[in-house]
């Protein structure tokens, strides 16, 4: 039963409106609608493909990031070949299609990932810091921050 009555203009609006929603076995952990930043309630259509990708990431990584204990970092695993996985140090996207992410490999060295939206697959994982006297970076919080930023 709906509560508001929403001209049809309005409910147009708000199905082109972005929506976040989950659901855990573990009760704990924080289930269903998504309160979503600012920039991510604008619509749809409003933004590029690659700026909605970017922007959605930042949330997704940034809250994968408030489970990890101060011992871990964010990383990306890859799937099919030998890619591996990368630490996330930096991302961003380049209009109308394309997301980067920054980083390094297992062994240090530096690495850049390009990916069409169409094809973007982003595994997160916790990996064990890099260096132990450091606190672990959250690369998640800077670039929310930065996303309110702009």
């Amino acid at each position: 039963m709906q509560d508001q009555i929403e001209t049809s203009a309005e409910a147009a609006e708000a199905a082109a409106l972005p929506k976040c929603y989950e659901v855990h076995a573990d009760p704990k952990a924080e289930s269903g609608s998504k309160k979503l930043p600012e920039t991510l309630k604008k619509p749809v259509d409003s933004k590029s493909p690659a700026q909605w990708a970017y922007e959605r990431l930042i949330l997704y990584i940034q809250n994968f990031e408030q489970t990890l204990d101060g011992d871990h970092e964010v990383a990306m695993g890859f799937t099919g070949g030998d890619a591996g996985v990368m630490r996330i140090e930096g991302m961003g996207y380049f209009d109308p299609d394309m997301i980067t992410f920054y980083g390094s490999d297992g062994t240090g060295a530096r690495t850049q990932l390009l990916q069409h939206v169409s094809q973007l697959n982003v595994m997160l994982r916790a990996l064990p810091k890099s260096v132990e006297d450091k606190p672990a970076n959250r690369i998640g919080f800077r670039l929310a921050a930065d996303l309110k930023g702009s």
